[in-house]
């Protein structure tokens, strides 16, 4: 239980901070999106059903304050989360490279599968426009921030991890 209201938490600041962003970053530069980074690392580092719960509620937060079409964000990022699950046994603690490639495919996909919806509701862009002005300078920007985050999301699951360790050996918390 302690490791569901941690993670949901976790969520919760990033998404404040996903939300704050562009108030930061300067108008010319995209927005990295901390949601993606945050759903690949879950699934990545704690399997499949971790990935997609987070993503799912991740994105059932941003559908509810940020999104046009309700569900859509939750269902994209429950799928990534899920295939970024495969990767857990593949899992090295301090191993940057396949969480950063991840990431980057991940958010590539992403932002296809946006493309995608506003082309079907009408949308003027093609779709090499969309590729060159949205999708591939998020992409290169949220695998920068991928660098940081992933080292604190790391740190996170580790006490995260510890703590429920703790209470499987405790002989009171048993079932």
């Amino acid at each position: 239980m302690k490791k569901n209201i941690c993670i949901f938490l976790i969520i919760i600041v990033t998404f404040l901070v996903q939300s704050s962003m562009s108030l930061v970053l300067p108008s010319v530069l995209p927005v990295p999106n901390l949601a993606l980074i945050l759903t690949c690392s879950m699934g990545f580092m704690r399997g499949k059903k971790s990935g997609m719960w987070t993503g799912f509620l991740f994105g059932l937060i941003l559908d509810l304050f940020c999104g046009r079409i309700f569900g859509l964000t939750a269902l994209i990022l429950l799928y990534i989360g899920y295939f970024n699950g495969f990767l857990f046994k593949v899992f090295f603690d301090e191993d940057i490279r396949v969480p950063l490639v991840a990431v980057g495919i991940s958010d590539i996909v992403y932002g296809l599968a946006c493309y995608l919806v506003r082309f079907v509701k009408g949308t003027s862009l093609t779709l090499g426009s969309s590729m060159i002005h949205t999708i591939l300078p998020e992409a290169v920007c949220t695998v920068l921030f991928t660098i940081p985050l992933y080292f604190l999301y790391h740190w996170l699951n580790r006490k995260i991890t510890a703590n429920e360790l703790e209470e499987e050996q405790s002989p009171w918390l048993r079932r």
